[in-house]
């Protein structure tokens, strides 16, 4: 028996690295020289298949996900020892979303049998490294004042480094229009549900 409906993840590395530009679900995949762009490529492409067999597909391009454990336990550790700052210029963007928004997002795309294509899993939001550090320390009650330096990110991340140091200012273009309302739309309101 098939399902009525796939729910792909993919990721917002689709875009690949396109510095201050709005992306939406509209927008093209980003070079093919990027890993994460041909990984995220290749991954919905081959969702596609569900498609021919009468399968209703919608595919998620999730941003960082906020939420208890994960990218952001990962970020808290030098913010509590007061060693956190941008990374980087901190000019890259960041696409987030709170973990309660994602669950909700993801829900209603399941509910809602007209709803198919691509959708952004992003806060309508989105912010540069150096703000979503300074509202960080302010959540923690810490300064943020001491920058990661590119070349360190290099070093100990090798290439996957550029997943932090290039960003995408993705919005929820698609998610927006089909009525979803997030509960968690700001950077200072998420981190407060979730620190605090």
């Amino acid at each position: 028996k098939r399902p009525h409906t796939w729910i792909n993840g993919s990721a917002i590395g689709y875009y690949g690295s396109r510095g201050d530009e709005v992306l939406t679900e509209q927008s093209s995949a980003g070079s093919e020289d990027e890993f994460t762009v041909r990984l995220c490529v290749e991954w919905e492409q081959l969702a596609q298949r569900a498609t021919t067999l009468g399968v209703r597909l919608c595919i998620i391009r999730t941003g960082i996900v906020l939420g208890h454990g994960g990218a952001l336990q990962k970020m808290l550790t030098p913010f509590k020892w007061c060693l956190g700052g941008a990374i980087g210029s901190g000019k890259q963007w960041m696409s987030w979303i709170h973990i309660d928004d994602e669950v909700a997002a993801i829900l209603h795309l399941l509910h809602r049998s007209e709803l198919q294509g691509a959708f952004n899993l992003t806060a309508p939001e989105p912010v540069t490294n150096n703000a979503f550090s300074q509202s960080l320390g302010k959540a923690l009650n810490r300064p943020a004042v001491l920058p990661a330096p590119a070349f360190a990110m290099r070093l100990l991340m090798g290439e996957m480094a550029d997943l932090v140091l290039e960003g995408q200012k993705v919005m929820p273009q698609a998610l927006s229009e089909s009525g979803f309302e997030f509960k968690h739309p700001t950077l200072a309101g998420a981190l407060r549900s979730l620190l605090t």
